[in-house]
């Protein structure tokens, strides 16, 4: 896909409409620019804050799709007390 723009005297480029549609990209959010030899290229990126980084790590990201797995699998348990739950726990060893 081919479009043109023009860069504003501020240096800001507005994506054309046909570009936007194509990386789904609304008013706001980001992207990442690469200068690859003479050619910009622009990747849609999410900004995730530093305190939430965890979560989207290959290992907490894996053990997740794994929770997930035992709960569609019916490998859970319900405690109707948290004390309960902690003499189950207590059981295990």
């Amino acid at each position: 896909m081919e479009n043109i723009a023009k860069l504003s005297r501020n240096g800001q480029l507005t994506l054309p409409p046909a570009i936007r549609r194509a990386l789904k990209l609304r008013a706001g959010e980001f992207v990442e620019m690469k200068l690859v030899g003479h050619s910009l290229v622009v990747t849609p990126k999410k900004i995730i804050d530093k305190d939430q980084a965890y979560y989207w790590s290959a290992e907490w990201q894996a053990a997740e799709r794994e929770a997930d797995i035992d709960i569609l699998a019916g490998r859970v348990k319900k405690f109707d007390t948290v004390d309960e739950l902690v003499k189950e726990l207590h059981s295990r060893k």
